[in-house]
C-alpha cells in the first residue's frame, strides 16, 4: 500500500521525539513539520493538517504545566489521537446490523469506474465466510459488460447470480432478482446498480427508483480512493440523498491520495465500512480508524489478525496442538511451514504481516512488494518440501546445517544454497524469538507459568500486560513499542473473544 510511506514518515518523526535528550519547542516543531509534510504529500486537506498541528502543540504545552507527566508519551498519544480523528467519521448515521436468516437487501451505488461491481462481489465473498448466504443481482443496464463481469465474479466466488440480457429497466430487474432470492431463503441479497461518468442527477434518480422497488436494508456508496480530497463532495452528495448508508473506499493499494480520500469522507461524517486494498477477492477489509492508524504506524492490528486466522484456519484444535508444542519449546520447521501456509490463506502477505507487531521486519517479506514477498515464501516452502520428516520435526539446529544435508536439500528443491542458508537463518531467528535460546528466554518459555499452568488453548490466555512483558525477549518488546503498546494490544485481544 502506498500509504506505507506516510506511516513510515510519521513513525520516523515520532522516533525523533523518543531519542531527543530534551523536548523543547525546537524538537517539537521539527517533529510536527515532518508529520505535516508527510500528511500534505498524502493529499490530506491542509485545514485538517493545521488542526492536527495546533491540537498537538496545545496538548504538549499543557503537559509542561503538569508535574510528573511524560511529555514524550503525551505528544505521541496526541499525534495518534489526531490521526484517528482525521479518518474516523464519528457520524450519527444509524448503524445497520445484518442478521443471518433474514432478508438483508444491500444496494451498491457509485460513479462508473470506481470498482463498484468488483466491490459488490468482494462484499458477498466477505460475508459468505461469516456464515451468510449471499446472492448477486445485476441491475446495471447502463454499462456494456456489467452483466458478464458480475456473472463471472459470482462464478468465481460460488455465489448465486441473477440478471437479464433483455430487460432494460433496472428497477424491474432488481425487484425480480430480490424476489427470486427471497424465495430461495438467501439472507444477503446484493444489488449492483448502474454507475455514471460523473456525478449527476440521473445517478441519484435511478438510485431512488431502484431503492423504491427493492426497499434496501442498506445503501452502500462505492468511491475511488485515487480521487483524494474530491471525495468530500461525492460523499456529501450521497449522505444528503439517503437516510442510512455506508461508504466503501476502493483502490487503496496503489495511490498516495488514499489518505486524502479517507479524511475527506470522514469529514462529511459518512461512515466508512470497508476499504478495498487490491484487485483480488480477498483484498478487502473492514475499516476501523484506530486499527488502521495502528497498522499505518507499524504497531499492528491484533484484532484484525485474529479475525483473519479464524477465517483462514477454522480447525481450532489444530492450532491448540501447535500452541502446546511451542509451549514445550518445540518450534520446528514443520510448524513454520504450516504457519506460512496459513498466512497465504489469509490474503496479501504484506497486509497480514502489517497486523503482527515485531514481525513485519522479517527477511521473508518485502514491504511494499507483494509479488516479491509471495515469491520468497513460496521459495522457502519449496525448500522445506525437499526435507525429510526427521529434518522437519527436528529441534536440533546443528542437524540442519550439516553440509551434505544442505547440498541435498538445495539440489532437491532446485534452489540456490544461499536460499537454504537464508531459510535456516530466518527459522533460527523466529525460533529464538518464540521459544528462546541459551541466553534469552523466548516469548513462549514462561507461558504456562504466567498462566498458572492453564490450558494452552489460545482462547484461555488470560494474563495482564505486565505478565506478558516479563516473558517476552527485551528486543521483541522494544520492536512492539514497549509495555504500553503491548497493553493496548492486550485490550484488542480481549475485544476479539
Amino acid at each position: 500500500m502506498v500509504l506505507n510511506e506516510l506511516g513510515q514518515s510519521i513513525a520516523k518523526a515520532l522516533e525523533g521525539i523518543k531519542t531527543a535528550n530534551t523536548i523543547d519547542d525546537k524538537v517539537l516543531d521539527a517533529c510536527l513539520k515532518d508529520i505535516c509534510t508527510a500528511l500534505l504529500q498524502a493529499d490530506i486537506n491542509v485545514k485538517l493538517v493545521m488542526k492536527l498541528r495546533t491540537n498537538v502543540k496545545t496538548r504538549a504545552n499543557n503537559a509542561d504545566k503538569g508535574a510528573g507527566l511524560d511529555k514524550r508519551k503525551i505528544i505521541e498519544k496526541a499525534v495518534v489521537d489526531e490521526l484517528i480523528a482525521m479518518v474516523d467519521s464519528g457520524g450519527d448515521v444509524k448503524t445497520v446490523e445484518l442478521k443471518k436468516g433474514q432478508s438483508n437487501v444491500i444496494m451498491f451505488v457509485g460513479l462508473q469506474g470506481c470498482g463498484k461491481t468488483t466491490t459488490a462481489s468482494k462484499y458477498g465473498a466477505f460475508h459468505k465466510k461469516k456464515g451468510f448466504k449471499p446472492a448477486l443481482v445485476c441491475a446495471d443496464t447502463f454499462r456494456a459488460g456489467a452483466f458478464d463481469q458480475l456473472k463471472q465474479n459470482a462464478s468465481k466466488t460460488q455465489i448465486p447470480f441473477y440478471g437479464s440480457y433483455t430487460e432494460t429497466d433496472p428497477a424491474i430487474i432488481a425487484a425480480q432478482g430480490v424476489e427470486k432470492f427471497k424465495k430461495e431463503k438467501r439472507d444477503l441479497i446484493i444489488v449492483d446498480t448502474s454507475g455514471r461518468h460523473k456525478q449527476e442527477e440521473a445517478l441519484f434518480e435511478e438510485m431512488r427508483q431502484v431503492a423504491e422497488s427493492v426497499q434496501p436494508t442498506l445503501v452502500i456508496f462505492t468511491m475511488d480512493g485515487s480521487i483524494g480530497q474530491a471525495a468530500f463532495d461525492q460523499a456529501k452528495a450521497f449522505r444528503d440523498s439517503v437516510e442510512v448508508g455506508a461508504v466503501i473506499v476502493t483502490k487503496m493499494d496503489g495511490h498516495a491520495k488514499g489518505g486524502g480520500a479517507l479524511s475527506a469522507v470522514a469529514a462529511t461524517q459518512a461512515p466508512i465500512a470497508f476499504i478495498g486494498t487490491g484487485e483480488h477477492m480477498d483484498e478487502f477489509e473492514r475499516f476501523e480508524a484506530k486499527a488502521f492508524v495502528g497498522r499505518l504506524l507499524g504497531r499492528g492490528d491484533w484484532k484484525g489478525f485474529v479475525n483473519k486466522i479464524q477465517d483462514a484456519v477454522p480447525e481450532e484444535h489444530m492450532q491448540e496442538d501447535m500452541m502446546k508444542d511451542i509451549g514445550k519449546g518445540n518450534f520446528t520447521l514443520r510448524i513454520l511451514y504450516e504457519q506460512l501456509a496459513n498466512i497465504q490463506k489469509m490474503g496479501p502477505v504484506s497486509q497480514v504481516m502489517s497486523m503482527i507487531p515485531g514481525l513485519s521486519n522479517s527477511t521473508m517479506f518485502d514491504q511494499g512488494n507483494e509479488k516479491e514477498s509471495a515469491r520468497r515464501i513460496k521459495g522457502f516452502m519449496t525448500i522445506m518440501d525437499s526435507m525429510t520428516n526427521k529434518e522437519l520435526d527436528s529441534n536440533n539446529p546443528k542437524l540442519l546445517t550439516e553440509p551434505s544435508r544442505m547440498v541435498r536439500i538445495s539440489q532437491g528443491s532446485g534452489r540456490h544454497p544461499g536460499e537454504v542458508t537464508a531459510l535456516l537463518t530466518e527459522y533460527q531467528r523466529i525460533r529464538t524469538m518464540i521459544v528462546g535460546s541459551g541466553k534469552h528466554p523466548g516469548m513462549m518459555k514462561n507461558m504456562p507459568r504466567a498462566m498458572g499452568n492453564r490450558s494452552m488453548n489460545p482462547h484461555n490466555m488470560q494474563m495482564n500486560a505486565a505478565q506478558m512483558a516479563r516473558m517476552m525477549p527485551p528486543h521483541m518488546l522494544k520492536q512492539m513499542g514497549g509495555a504500553s503498546a503491548l497493553a493496548g494490544l492486550m485490550k484488542q485481544m480481549e475485544g476479539t473473544k
